[in-house]
């Protein structure tokens, strides 16, 4: 099962100085996928546990689009893996103006992760 959504950094996503985003916000975008495909095939949110790895590959800054997509590559009894990455498809351009982005011809990968979730049946170990 796979998911895609776009979504456009702001000004108030930058960090950092030059309008660089904070990679937590991408781990963030990648945990609303997690979330979606969670409900899609479970029914339910679900609790993300644990990253395996996360690779920060391409800097974004505010005014970048950005594609989110995320699969489930493994599906136990109660957990699922996923993988997720995040393309630039659209890259501000503030050095000419305020409003200036150039659609890229090849998006580039900026960050990809691949994550571990447990489902609702498992969930109860983890409540206080």
């Amino acid at each position: 099962m796979k998911t895609t959504f776009k979504v456009r950094m702001s000004t108030q996503d930058a960090h950092y100085g030059g309008n660089l985003v904070d990679g937590a916000k991408i781990l963030a975008l990648f945990g609303d996928a997690a979330t979606e495909l969670l409900i899609r095939l479970d029914g339910d949110e679900g609790l993300f546990r644990a990253y395996e790895s996360v690779d920060f590959l391409a800097p974004i800054y505010a005014g970048d689009f950005l594609e989110i997509e995320a699969e489930i590559v493994e599906a136990g009894n109660t957990s699922r893996k996923m993988e997720f990455y995040c393309y630039k498809i659209i890259a501000a351009r503030l050095e000419i103006s305020p409003s200036a982005c150039d659609v890229l011809e090849e998006r580039v990968l900026t960050t990809k992760a691949v994550g571990t979730c447990i489902v609702p049946k498992d969930l109860q170990r983890y409540e206080g």
